[in-house]
């Protein structure tokens, strides 16, 4: 356990864990893979390369909303508050909150990469000396704990949820993640949430299928992924990226693209692709104000405020946990 991290909880999922999910989706009439196990440690760099392409407009057009209502948000939430940012990452958003917050208690960054998820709480432990800093290594869409600490006169706890994450999840999902957060959180808590807009849909394309081709190596790594941990026999260069447009269900969603019939082990099992077939790898669902509002009233929570861009191309949520259902 790092010095640095007294308070860090490990509840990384198992390797077993991993092949049981990656069979499992394989073996489905149409293939899936779950897009929680994109981020080991490469995947997780690539990832970070995405939020700084210009096509990916959701990362600088979220910062550019926290930058603008960081202030108000503190004013809203109140000081010493306690944050739980569930997807951390490399904790580059959330700095903007804790330099704005007056006298943040603690911060608990909740991620399922052990070493990103460390090495991102290691720097803002060294960057902000007097917060206590819990990192957590978990799959957050699972139950879990919060880490048993000390926190004199916390105000409140507060869910951080940015990136648009929310939107990987189909909407039973989402109201289900929401509902398990307010639990986790408790009553009268706070999350704030980044939630992406519905859009022309050229604009929604080219941000998950850049043409620096880092989206197609991020979507791919799962594959050599699967290779490393589980035994795995993918040829990635048989496989392409394909990023699609659901108008049906207002989503883009992700695929690997099989580019000719072929055959693929995983250790004693053996799985038959037919020439452009795929796999669905990730979902990104896309809200109107309207509709993610209703989505988590549904959930238990009542919308205190909400911020755009002036394009509107992105929102931030300020919701509010009522004490009951």
């Amino acid at each position: 356990m790092p010095n640095a991290l007294p308070h860090f909880q490990d509840l990384e999922p198992s390797e077993d864990e991993f092949r049981a999910a990656v069979i499992e989706g394989l073996s489905k009439p149409s293939k899936t893979l779950p897009s929680k196990f994109f981020y080991d440690a490469e995947g997780s760099r690539l990832f970070d390369r995405i939020c700084e392409l210009v096509e990916y407009y959701l990362t600088v057009t979220e910062h550019w909303i926290l930058r603008q209502r960081a202030a108000d948000i503190s004013a809203m939430i109140g000081p010493a508050v306690r944050l739980v940012e569930f997807g951390s990452g490399a904790g580059i958003k959330i700095r903007l909150l804790l330099s704005a917050l007056t006298r943040p208690s603690a911060y608990v960054p909740v991620d399922i990469s052990r070493t990103h998820l460390l090495g991102a709480a290691g720097s803002l432990a060294r960057d902000f000396p007097w917060l206590t800093v819990a990192p957590v290594c978990a799959d957050y869409t699972r139950p879990f704990a919060l880490p048993a600490i000390t926190e004199a006169g916390v105000s409140a706890t507060v869910g951080f949820f940015p990136g648009s994450t929310i939107g990987n999840f189909t909407q039973d999902e989402a109201r289900e993640f929401l509902y398990g957060a307010r639990a986790l959180l408790g009553p009268g808590s706070w999350m704030i949430i980044g939630v992406d807009l519905r859009k022309d849909v050229d604009v929604l394309l080219r941000a998950y299928d850049d043409s620096a081709g880092v989206t197609a190596a991020f979507n791919l790594n799962i594959l050599r992924r699967i290779n490393r941990e589980l035994g795995g026999a993918f040829d990635l260069e048989q496989f392409s990226h394909e990023a699609r447009w659901n108008d049906m269900l207002g989503r883009i969603e992700m695929h690997l693209v099989s580019r000719r019939a072929q055959w693929v082990d995983i250790g004693q099992h053996r799985f038959a692709f037919r020439a452009g077939e795929t796999i669905h790898t990730e979902n990104s669902h896309k809200y109107s104000l309207e509709g993610f509002e209703a989505l988590s009233a549904a959930a238990g929570y009542d919308t205190a405020a909400v911020w755009t861009d002036p394009a509107k191309l992105f929102s931030v949520h300020a919701l509010r946990a009522r004490n009951r259902t």
